[in-house]
């Protein structure tokens, strides 16, 4: 059973005013730009057995997972705002705020209690079908049970509550009480989707088979936590540092994958790197460098890095750092 909030289960006189039709046309839920500033992390798992694959029949998802992650490269982001849409016109049949936004660790099984999805708000678009949001910001959520919305109005932000590991909005599809994969509704769940497939989105919302999603220079191999927050980068440094290093942040690593770090200089190559990745990995990071025996020549250096998969460079990123 889907999880519900506070109002569910009430349909509000106004619903009964709303036309009864066909499935819902979706707008981009996020507003974000994918492939820049949010990436699709996860699909919905079509994969009717203890595996997991996306419609695609590639690996990013997980088992029974049930929607579609918009997820954002840093806590950072998600502190600078980012807002969730109603992804079609409906009336708001539950709500649920007052969640802290806190990465999910086994710890936090008895504060959940039960309530994964976190902050969210669902939506009834009439005919049977409904679209669920999770993860919302605690105290952003802008809208109340009974409440008619149209696309594109704001029914919160981004945020970390809930059962969740990184900021993201999960937003599920249910007909009938039952989830649809947006991405392949007519889809069968042992078949991989063409390009001519009919999909549920307004848009064009190109599939990424995982993506660097961020990028900077360090003067060492960062933590990863400070990856993750989006502090790790620096923009400027001084010619006496102690090292230079180059990192990348991704998702949808696969075994296999080579993650390619390179550091141009005024001088030319200062450093290069390839590692490969011994396991699938959801999110990753990669570092490398130099330790400095002497100062670094002033002038701008740039660091391009690249996820490669079977020979073929599946997402580049380009850093810059000036050395004064």
């Amino acid at each position: 059973m889907p999880e519900l909030f506070k109002g569910a289960g009430i349909i509000p006189a106004l619903f009964l005013c709303l036309p009864a039709g066909a499935e819902p046309r979706l707008a981009m839920p996020v507003d974000c730009t994918l492939g820049e500033t949010c990436f699709i992390q996860n699909y919905m798992d079509r994969d009717p057995g203890p595996g997991a694959r996306d419609f695609t029949c590639a690996g990013l998802s997980y088992d029974t997972h049930k929607g579609t992650d918009f997820g954002l490269p840093s806590l950072r982001a998600m502190t600078a705002g980012v807002d969730v849409h109603a992804a079609a016109p409906g009336v708001v049949r539950g709500v649920r705020d007052g969640m802290i936004d806190r990465v999910y660790t086994p710890q936090d099984e008895a504060r959940i209690d039960g309530r994964d999805c976190g902050n969210g708000v669902v939506i009834q678009h009439g005919d049977g079908w409904e679209t669920q949001y999770c993860h919302l910001m605690n105290g952003t959520v802008r809208v109340r049970s009974g409440q008619l919305v149209e696309t594109g109005d704001v029914l919160g932000r981004i945020g970390l509550s809930g059962r969740t590991q990184f900021p993201h909005l999960h937003i599920s599809v249910r007909h009938d009480g039952e989830p649809v994969d947006p991405f392949t509704p007519d889809g069968d769940p042992a078949a991989c989707r063409t390009g001519e497939a009919r999909t549920m989105w307004i848009d064009d919302i190109t599939y990424q088979p995982g993506a660097i999603m961020a990028a900077g220079f360090a003067t060492g191999v960062p933590d990863y936590e400070t990856v993750k927050a989006g502090a790790a980068a620096v923009e400027r440094l001084a010619r006496d540092a102690d090292a230079l290093v180059l990192w990348g942040y991704a998702f949808g690593g696969r075994t296999g994958d080579v993650m390619t770090l390179r550091i141009e200089g005024p001088e030319g190559t200062f450093f290069e790197t390839e590692q490969t990745l011994e396991k699938d990995q959801a999110q990753f990071y990669r570092a490398g460098g130099k330790r400095l025996r002497s100062p670094l020549s002033p002038g701008r250096y740039s660091g391009h890095i690249a996820l490669i998969r079977d020979g073929t460079p599946v997402s580049e990123e380009v850093a810059t750092l000036i050395v004064e």
